[in-house]
Order: C-alpha cells, then sequence, then structure tokens
C-alpha cells in the first residue's frame, strides 16, 4: 500500500465502524411510534413547564397544544416568563382563555437571573420550585421548551413509555423545521449528528454510561431530578439536557427516541441561523478545550473530506478507499433523510454538510473567546459557572 493511501484507509476504516460499531445510530431505530406501551393501569399527575423569553410569535401554539393534550390523568402547565419585553405572558394567558383552560396555566414572572446560572435553567428551576410546591406535588414534570408544538396524545405516549419501563426520564428529538434549502441542507445532519455522538440505543441500556435527551420534550420522573440533585446540579451547563440526562441516568433507566408528536414551531430563516444555533454549544461540547477543538476539526476533515477529495483526484487504490468511504457515508445518511422526507441525493453532499459543521464548531470556539459564547436571547451563557 502507498503512502498516499493511508488517509483513505483511516477514512474507510471511521465509516466502517460507525455503520457496524456504533451503536446502529443511522438506522433511526429508536422512535416514539414503534413498540407503544401499553396505557398504565394509573395516570400519573403531571405538571408541563415551560421557560420562556420573548417567545410571543409562537407560545400561543406551543401551550395550547400542551393545554389541548388528551391526557387521562391530572395535568397542569406553568410557564415562567423570563424577562419577555414581548407579551409572551399575555398571548399565552389569552390562548389559555380562548381554550376554556386558563385554570390550567399558572404563569410566573421570572425572578432576576443569579449569578453562575443559564437562563433557561433559571427559569426550570422556579417552575419546578413551584410544581413541588403544590397541595399534591405532580410525579412527572414535563420539561418543553417555548417553542415545541405537541401532538394531542404526546403526553399519553411519554407517560405510557415512563410507566412501563421504569424510566427516570424519556425525551423525545423533537421534529425541526426542514421546509427551506438551507433547512434540507443542515438540519437532518444535525440530528444524524446528535446521534452519531449519542447512539440512541446506547442512552436506553443500563450497562452503558452514555446518557443524553433533547432538551425540547422530557418528561422526567419529580422524585428522580430531587434525587439526582435538581436542576441546580446542572445550573451552569449549555447542554443542559445531556447533563440533566448523565444525572437521571444514575437514578433509573433513560430513553430518548425520534418523534413526530412534538415539533418544532420554530422555522430557520437560512444557514446563518442554523450556523448560529449549532455554535452556541458546539465548543462546550469539548469542553471549551482547544486541545479537544483541534482534534475535533482534524478529525472532521479525515471522515468528511478526506473521502470525496481522493475519490476525485487520487489514483489506484487511494481513490477506491476514497470512493468507498464516500459511499459508505451517503448510505448512512439515507435513514435520516427518509426521516426528514427530503431527497436522497443530499447523501453524497455530507462531506460539505460536515465541513460547513466543523466551521461552525470552529465559529463556536472563537464566540468563547471573544466572550459572546452561549448567546441566546441577548446573554453570553457560555462558562457561566466559571465567572
Amino acid at each position: 500500500m502507498t503512502l498516499g493511501a493511508l488517509p483513505g484507509l483511516l477514512a474507510l476504516a471511521i465509516w466502517l465502524y460507525l455503520l457496524l460499531g456504533r451503536g446502529g445510530f443511522w438506522r433511526t431505530r429508536q422512535r416514539d411510534d414503534r413498540d407503544r406501551p401499553p396505557a398504565p393501569a394509573r395516570w400519573p399527575a403531571v405538571m408541563a413547564v415551560v421557560p420562556a423569553r420573548d417567545e410571543a410569535e409562537v407560545i400561543a401554539r406551543s401551550v395550547g397544544s400542551l393545554l389541548r393534550q388528551d391526557y387521562p390523568g391530572a395535568f397542569r402547565v406553568v410557564l415562567v416568563d423570563d424577562g419577555s419585553t414581548d407579551g409572551t405572558a399575555a398571548a399565552a394567558r389569552a390562548a389559555a382563555e380562548s381554550l376554556g383552560a386558563g385554570h390550567r396555566l399558572d404563569i410566573l414572572p421570572g425572578a432576576p437571573l443569579p449569578r453562575g446560572w443559564t437562563g433557561k435553567l433559571w427559569a426550570m428551576q422556579q417552575g419546578v420550585r413551584h410544581a413541588g410546591a403544590a397541595g399534591e406535588p405532580p410525579e412527572y414534570l414535563l420539561l418543553t421548551d417555548a417553542d415545541i408544538g405537541h401532538a394531542p396524545d404526546n403526553l399519553r405516549a411519554l407517560v405510557a413509555r415512563a410507566e412501563q419501563g421504569g424510566c427516570a426520564l424519556v425525551s423525545l428529538m423533537a421534529e425541526l423545521s426542514c421546509a427551506t434549502r438551507a433547512e434540507r441542507f443542515l438540519i437532518p445532519a444535525f440530528v444524524f449528528f446528535f446521534q452519531m455522538l449519542y447512539p440512541f440505543a446506547w442512552v436506553a441500556r443500563r450497562d452503558r454510561a452514555l446518557a443524553a435527551a433533547a432538551g425540547g420534550c422530557m418528561l422526567a420522573r419529580r422524585a428522580a431530578l430531587e434525587a439526582a440533585g435538581g436542576i441546580a446540579s446542572i445550573r451552569a451547563e449549555i447542554i443542559d439536557d445531556c447533563a440533566l440526562a448523565r444525572r437521571l441516568k444514575a437514578q433509573g433507566p433513560i430513553w430518548l427516541g425520534l418523534t413526530r408528536r412534538a415539533v418544532s414551531l420554530r422555522p430557520y430563516q437560512g444557514v446563518a441561523e442554523i450556523g448560529r444555533m449549532v455554535s452556541r454549544s458546539a465548543y462546550a461540547q469539548l469542553g471549551y478545550s482547544p486541545l479537544l477543538l483541534a482534534g475535533t476539526l482534524a478529525g472532521m476533515v479525515l471522515t468528511y473530506l478526506v473521502p470525496p477529495a481522493l475519490a476525485l483526484s487520487g489514483t489506484g487504490l487511494a481513490r477506491l478507499l476514497g470512493l468507498a468511504a464516500w459511499a459508505l457515508m451517503a448510505l448512512a445518511f439515507q435513514p435520516m433523510l427518509r426521516f426528514y422526507r427530503v431527497s436522497p441525493l443530499w447523501g453524497p453532499a455530507l462531506p460539505v454538510i460536515g465541513a460547513a459543521y466543523a466551521l461552525f464548531t470552529l465559529h463556536s470556539a472563537l464566540q468563547v473567546w471573544r466572550g459572546r459564547g452561549g448567546q441566546w436571547k441577548g446573554r453570553a451563557q457560555a462558562m457561566a459557572g466559571r465567572a
């Protein structure tokens, strides 16, 4: 073998491992519409906690979808208004009243943000505290974002799965908007890369320490959350959903899957907006380590860019290895493309998409170094716990 073929061999080995040895992440088999659990003998009480900051554009649809749940047990919603200036609370209240469900919605004005907390987690903390102070505290907390819409049977399905498996946490990766060209270019890959980092099948296994969740829709057992140290135990985390999953997996089983029952109500206007979404947490995922950043970028070049480079400009064995790795890459992407109902022709474009995510990761680090990391709703939250 020539030295020039070595990068191709390494890239091919990477993709063979990803397809055969990474928990089958690419198959998208962990979905909430498969192996649906039976209804439990008793439907426990649930309270939804919705942190919201300047979400007037979507909050009526989000809160309305929660209040329209066909859940047989006791269910209430608490909205924590985190200093909104756009009438978020009024829009939520109007939506509840229009459904005749105003009595099931509590709206809390958020307290000032303490040092060492991210804004979202501080709002969640207030909502969870409110739930615990109820006359009969709920057994479960539905922790959901203000821009998530829920199908009427979503809560019923979440609780049934949690009760059947004795789960401390059941989480759904909400279906993201994928209508524009920019969304089709980047959104399926976002979920694909997330599953690559956190194979959902491994998340559910008790014999593996790997834990993850999707913050848009998480059903947590309240007693398990308290035993894990509560929201305060993750108060400075940017990737708060996965941090919470790690805490809760120590308390009991967890489960994470894809869904169409929870959908994002927020469209992305272009590549730059999606890039900002990725950049908010990418460097935090690397523990703010320049060494890990350099290794990650080098790994992404080898994994995504070397195969097409060899396939298009290499010769002999190097070209064959590049073509094989590129083909496996495109094949691995197909189930996620089908889930998002986009053309399979995006599969061969994964190298270009991977290059874009490498740039987003580098931008994330630059933002942190400039003191603007984790930017969200006017707050730079990266490394909040180290301030």
